[in-house]
């Protein structure tokens, strides 16, 4: 027999049970002759009572003690699926001993961990900044460059940390709502431009300040130029800077060019100006970063791409379906609007998402059955997904705000 102790509770086991599982820590020790070799096996032997023992947790050695008895690996759903794989590994087990039903429903545990531990870091990551402050050492001004790092990228290391986070979310509105006025009729007269102007250099300065801000205090700048948030701070503050020079183009062509080319070249540089104008619209993404609500959805999508994938191949399947089974029962009709399939696309599409203009609609009996099913089809599938994207949501953001608790305590 095998005398075993394990975590202070005494085990038996034939030599001839052990023995005919060789891979196994305990078959390894029953088949092996060298002193020097079973002392490697476990963690220490007393000679008086020829004893193994082992420091491992004893509750679990119960299920290993009855896999040698019956060759049979039982798992129960109250272990922890981690600390029950170190234990088995440690004793050379494999769990094709177990019985399949057991050894799905293991598994699937164990991946639900796994993605339940890895989601659990990777928010944790979204609020926590990143500690530089010991890479700034023995760099240029590196102790000038590590404060400034501490006060633009980590809100909750001082009050004037917080302060311009605070800032910088109010300018991003601010920059909005003077966008927003700026078109306004009764605004653009003569006093009301001169203000928006004004407004658009004071939000543009305070936006070039933080970039600059943040490419100091950075420790690598290919890894700055790589992060999305600082493509973001980019683009917020590109539109000004172009359009000051192109303004500044326009200047020097009037000086040199006859007036109907002029007139031309105004006409495009104009058409440019509101495009770069609109590009002000994606100042609004800045706010993720000191929005918890914004952050947890970004990191909602990115977690459930996969469910967003199959949506938008459903709705892409639905639409092309529907459209073509619209028109075959609709393109005899007269003055019909489906008269080819990618003229019912945009019908398909309007009536998959419930919204339904009723800008083109079906005039025949077997039109509007096929139009039923489109719609009732499109309440089954934007039901699916959706109750999953918002249980997520709202779990992510609750875990989110926690955090974000805990780190400005």
């Amino acid at each position: 027999l095998l005398n075993i102790n394990v975590g202070g509770k005494p085990f038996q086991i034939a030599c001839k049970v052990a023995a005919q599982y060789p891979v196994t820590r305990l078959g390894k020790l029953a088949l092996c002759t060298d002193p020097m070799t079973k002392l490697q096996l476990c963690d220490d032997y007393s000679v008086q009572k020829n004893e193994y023992f082992f420091d491992r947790d004893p509750s679990i050695f119960h299920y290993i003690f009855h896999f040698y008895c019956s060759g049979v690996l039982w798992i129960m759903d109250e272990m922890c699926p981690s600390n029950f794989m170190e234990e088995v590994e440690y004793w050379g087990i494999h769990l094709k001993y177990s019985q399949r039903c057991c050894r799905i429903l293991f598994e699937e545990k164990q991946d639900e961990l796994n993605e339940y531990l890895k989601i659990e870091k990777e928010l944790e990551a979204e609020l926590e900044p990143v500690d530089l402050s010991g890479k700034f050492e023995g760099k240029f001004l590196g102790q000038f460059r590590g404060m400034v790092w501490n006060l633009i990228e980590n809100p909750y290391s001082s009050v004037a940390a917080k302060i311009i986070a605070v800032m910088s979310s109010l300018f991003v509105l601010i920059s909005i709502v003077g966008m927003t006025l700026s078109t306004v009729e009764e605004i653009q007269h003569k006093t009301g431009k001169v203000w928006m102007e004004q407004l658009e250099v004071v939000c543009a300065i305070f936006f070039t300040s933080e970039y600059i801000m943040r490419l100091i205090s950075s420790t690598s700048f290919k890894n700055f130029l790589r992060a999305a948030f600082n493509a973001v701070d980019l683009v917020a503050i590109l539109p000004f800077y172009v359009q000051i020079l192109f303004e500044s183009l326009d200047e020097a062509d009037t000086l040199y060019h006859e007036e109907l080319h002029r007139v031309e070249n105004v006409s495009k540089l104009g058409k440019v100006l509101k495009l770069i104008k609109l590009m002000r619209i994606f100042r609004i993404l800045k706010l993720a970063r000191h929005s918890t609500g914004l952050r947890a959805f970004g990191f909602t999508m990115r977690q459930c791409y996969q469910q967003v994938c199959c949506l938008f191949l459903f709705i892409a399947m639905g639409v092309f379906t529907f459209s073509a089974l619209m028109h075959s029962v609709e393109h005899d009709v007269p003055g019909t609007s489906f008269t080819s399939i990618p003229y019912a696309w945009w019908w398909a599409a309007v009536s998959l998402s419930t919204v339904g203009y009723g800008d083109t609609v079906p005039d025949t009996v077997l039109g509007r059955i096929v139009a039923f099913a489109c719609i009732s089809f499109g309440i089954i599938l934007n039901g699916m997904p959706i109750s999953i994207l918002y249980n997520k949501f709202s779990d992510y953001y609750a875990k989110l705000k926690a955090h974000e608790n805990e780190l400005s305590q």
